[in-house]
C-alpha cells in the first residue's frame, strides 16, 4: 500500500499566510509601527504609514480580527448610527453619500462599518442595550435633532462618538463635524437677490435641527443687509423630504403668488418644490428662481439642474472618521466647521 500521508500533510500545510512580522520586514519598520498603522495610524509618519500599507497590499496581509480583539480589547469596527427612520435613509441621498464616504475613509484603516438605524424610541432603547455591550469601538452619529437622547446614552456607555452637524441642546463638550450652515444660506440668498429677485421665499428644515435653524438665520440676515423686510408669509417649514418641499411650495404660492425666488434648505425638498412650480405653470428660472442646499447627486439630475450650496461630503466623512479614531486612541472631543460653496446651475 502506498503511504500518502506526507503528501496530505504537504497539501494541508500549504503556503502560510503573511504575518505582521512579514509586513514589518517588507516595509522596513518595526512590528510596533505596523500595529499602530493597523490601529489608526497615530504617531506614525506619513512615509512609514505608506510603506506599511504598500507592504500589506503586496503581501496580501489580512488582519486576524479575533486575535487582535483579544490583545487590544477592541471590537475592530465602527457604527454608522442614523437616528432617522429606515425610509428616510433610502429617500434622502445625503445619508447614503455620507455612508459611502465614511466607509471609504475607514477602509484606509482596515475597519468595517456597521449600519444602524434608530428612528423610534423603541429602536433607540434596543440599540442602546446593544451598544452598551461594546460590539463596536465608536459611533458616527448622523442626524442629530435637538436633545437627541442617543448622545447621553452613548456617553453612559462610554463609547467614543462624533456627531455629523452641530448638536443642539447638549451640555458639555461634544465632538462634531459641521458645515457653516449660516454662511451657506447667506451665499445663496445673496445670489438670488443680486440676480434681481425681489420676493425671495424660503422653505426651511425642521426647527429642531441645526440646518433648520442656521439656514433660516442666514436667510434673514441677508434680507436685512439688502434692506428687505422679513415677511413670515414667505417662510414655510419642511422636514427635508421631497413631499414637504412640494407641499411647502404650494403653500407659499397660495400666500404670495408674486414670489420670484425660493431658497430651499435641502436639494431633496427643492426637487419637490420644482414639481409644485411646474404644476402651477411657473417657469424655472424665468418666473421663479430655485436654490437648494447640499449638492446631493439629484441636484444634477433635477430639471432644470439645481443651483445649490455644496457641502464637502468627502471631507466631512474623512474628518469625522479621523476624529473618531483619535477618540478611540484616547484623545478628547473636538469640533470642526467646514466651509460650503455656491454652485450655480440652471435653476437661478
Amino acid at each position: 500500500m502506498t503511504d500518502t500521508t506526507p503528501h496530505r500533510r504537504t497539501r494541508a500545510r500549504g503556503k502560510r499566510p503573511p504575518t505582521i512580522h512579514d509586513v514589518a520586514a517588507q516595509a522596513g519598520v518595526s512590528r510596533g509601527t505596523v500595529s499602530r498603522v493597523l490601529q489608526g495610524g497615530h504617531n506614525v509618519s506619513p512615509a512609514s504609514q505608506e510603506a506599511v500599507n504598500a507592504a500589506i497590499r503586496k503581501l496580501g496581509y489580512v488582519v486576524n480580527r479575533a486575535a487582535r480583539s483579544l490583545v487590544t480589547q477592541r471590537a475592530g469596527s465602527v457604527a454608522f448610527l442614523l437616528t432617522e427612520t429606515q425610509d428616510r435613509f433610502f429617500q434622502d441621498p445625503t445619508f447614503t453619500t455620507l455612508l459611502r464616504g465614511c466607509t471609504e475613509a475607514l477602509a484606509a484603516h482596515d475597519l468595517p462599518l456597521v449600519l444602524i438605524t434608530a428612528g423610534t424610541d423603541a429602536e433607540r432603547r434596543r440599540i442602546s442595550r446593544y451598544l452598551s455591550a461594546s460590539p463596536v469601538d465608536g459611533v458616527l452619529l448622523i442626524s442629530t435633532h435637538r436633545d437627541n437622547p442617543m448622545i447621553e446614552q452613548l456617553r453612559q456607555a462610554e463609547l467614543p462618538f462624533v456627531c455629523c452637524g452641530k448638536p443642539l441642546g447638549q451640555r458639555g463638550t461634544t465632538s462634531y463635524v459641521a458645515v457653516d450652515e449660516r454662511e451657506g444660506a447667506r451665499d445663496m440668498v445673496r445670489h438670488l437677490i443680486e440676480s434681481g429677485r425681489k420676493r425671495v421665499a424660503t422653505i426651511t428644515g425642521p426647527e429642531d435641527t441645526p440646518g433648520g435653524l442656521e439656514r433660516l438665520v442666514g436667510y434673514r440676515e441677508m434680507l436685512a443687509e439688502h434692506g428687505i423686510a422679513y415677511d413670515e408669509r414667505l417662510v414655510a417649514t419642511g422636514d427635508y423630504s421631497w413631499a414637504s418641499g412640494e407641499s411647502c411650495m404650494e403653500q407659499l404660492l397660495a400666500r404670495v403668488p408674486d414670489l420670484d425666488a425660493v431658497f430651499v434648505a435641502s436639494d431633496l425638498m427643492a426637487t419637490g418644490a420644482l414639481t409644485a412650480l411646474e404644476r402651477a405653470g411657473r417657469r424655472v428660472p424665468a418666473d421663479v428662481a430655485v436654490g437648494g442646499f447640499d449638492d446631493a447627486p439629484l441636484a444634477l439630475t433635477a430639471r432644470p439642474p439645481l443651483t445649490t450650496i455644496r457641502q464637502p461630503w468627502d471631507r466631512i466623512s474623512e474628518v469625522m472618521v479621523r476624529q473618531l479614531l483619535a477618540q478611540i486612541n484616547g484623545e478628547g472631543p473636538a469640533t470642526v466647521i467646514l466651509p460650503t460653496e455656491l454652485v450655480v446651475r440652471d435653476s437661478t
